[in-house]
């Protein structure tokens, strides 16, 4: 796993994507900061600005995960991985990792930007920090997904738009929550949400039944993603 790990970390900055992925992720989240909280000299916009990370995210990840599986697929460099000695779970799990590394390295130097906010006052950091928890959570949750639908196509366009479809679809579910009349399925739908699931993090509670819930998106993403190559290892 480890060497499919290290393999899938260097192809990030051996081509293109890794480069566009960072300098966009920082670029965009940056432009989302400035107006949210500095352009305002507000740290109460810190709510906004992690609304504004989620969309970003939607969009942004499938750029990671597009290639994990169908590039492989493309140039049938899947075969070889599949007749390694590596299980299907060590070669899911060391691509997931090597896409959770770029995406976390990345999450972590876009983090520095609330140092800014102590220009303006005294930042509530037990806010932050909550908020950039369940953040991360959430894109650890979104590269699953992401991974998943690259497994089930060689083409890398395809990978990367199903994904910000599922991703954008899973944010606007709280909205059709609404419309909804029935308080049973209300209810359901909500659960399902991912903004609904966040909002315990913007208000400074660590959430167990959230965290569940994102390990658990994550978890099931992963565990399809090993039975779509488990079946394509024996057909």
């Amino acid at each position: 796993m480890f060497a499919i790990y290290m393999r899938e970390l260097k192809s990030y900055f051996l081509t293109p994507i890794g480069y566009i992925f960072c300098g966009m992720f920082l670029v965009v989240s940056g432009m989302a900061f400035s107006q949210c909280t500095l352009l305002a000299q507000s740290t109460s916009s810190i709510g906004e600005y992690f609304l504004w990370m989620m969309v970003i995210f939607s969009i942004l990840i499938p750029l990671l995960t597009m290639k994990l599986f169908s590039e492989d697929r493309k140039t049938r460099t899947d075969q070889i991985l599949l007749t390694s000695p590596v299980s299907v779970t060590g070669i899911v799990m060391g691509k997931y990792l090597a896409a959770l590394t770029v995406f976390g390295a990345t999450f972590v130097a876009n983090s520095f930007n609330f140092v800014l906010l102590f220009k303006y006052g005294t930042p509530n950091m037990v806010s932050i920090f909550m908020n950039i928890f369940g953040i991360f959570l959430l894109g650890a949750a979104f590269i699953a997904i992401g991974l998943l639908l690259s497994s089930m196509t060689e083409n890398q366009l395809i990978a990367a738009v199903s994904a910000m479809g599922v991703n954008v679809a899973m944010l606007l579910i709280s909205l059709l929550a609404g419309e909804v009349e029935s308080s049973f399925w209300r209810t359901v739908i909500k659960w399902f949400s991912v903004i609904d699931r966040f909002t315990p993090f913007t208000n400074q509670m660590l959430d167990v039944s959230a965290i569940v819930y994102y390990i658990s998106l994550a978890a099931i993403a992963l565990f399809l993603t090993t039975r779509v190559i488990e079946k394509r290892r024996w057909a």
